[in-house]
């Protein structure tokens, strides 16, 4: 199977964070073009999950595969597959818009004749055109949130992980944020979100966190 059709594959996951089991038992798979959106009440662990994919934390059971080859082991591969947003936007103060997209794609990877027509690409996703040169620290709290989602689009990759992406922005924004998803998945990409805003996504699944509780009956996965 070759790595951009692979599945995300999950196996009986488990998280702990600290002294607290969060959840146990949790699988799911996530083929090219699926989204699975997370659902649970605060503390569930829907963020806990993210980063577990991610692979910020490790799990405390189970195993996460990238079709049949485990992504433990190679960690450095599996990271450039993926895009991870969470809470926080990771913006510098003293960075414009268009240089920080800039970065990002240098960082991964993305080749100079390519990099600055994908920069202004993704300004243009997110509506940042006129603010690409202010310094971030002049950015409203929507903006920067927008600014961190337009990373999502500078530089290709098939795996999305977005925590609370819909946070501050405005109905127009929100909009973006489904038609770039809809686009990314119609290329092939995968989304895992959580959300407590409703989002238009076309047939997504679900995965009910609050039943992956210690001690509690299977979660709803449908």
């Amino acid at each position: 199977m070759s790595a951009p059709l692979a599945d995300l594959v999950a196996e009986e996951l488990g998280c702990r964070r600290g002294a607290r089991l969060v959840f146990v038992g949790l699988s799911f798979r996530l083929p090219a073009g699926a989204a699975l959106v997370l659902t649970g009440a605060n503390g569930s662990g829907k963020t806990s999950l993210l980063r577990v994919v991610a692979s910020l934390i490790p799990p405390e059971t189970g195993r996460l595969a990238w079709g049949d080859a485990p992504i433990a082991a190679d960690l450095t591969a599996h990271r450039s597959r993926l895009h991870y947003v969470g809470h926080l936007d990771a913006v510098k103060p003293a960075l414009t818009p268009r240089e920080t997209l800039s970065f990002w794609a240098a960082l991964r990877g993305l080749r100079p004749s390519r990099s600055a027509a994908a920069v202004e690409e993704a300004l243009g996703g997110f509506a940042l055109e006129m603010v690409a040169d202010w310094p971030c620290r002049w950015l409203s709290a929507g903006q920067r949130r927008r600014l961190a989602l337009s990373r999502l689009l500078v530089a290709p990759a098939p795996l999305w992980l977005l925590d609370e992406p819909s946070l501050a922005l405005d109905d127009d924004n929100r909009t973006r944020l489904e038609t770039a998803i809809a686009m990314h998945r119609a290329s092939g990409g995968r989304v895992l979100l959580a959300t407590h805003t409703p989002l238009a996504l076309d047939s997504p699944d679900r995965l009910a966190l609050d039943g992956f509780a210690p001690g509690s009956a299977a979660g709803d996965f449908c």
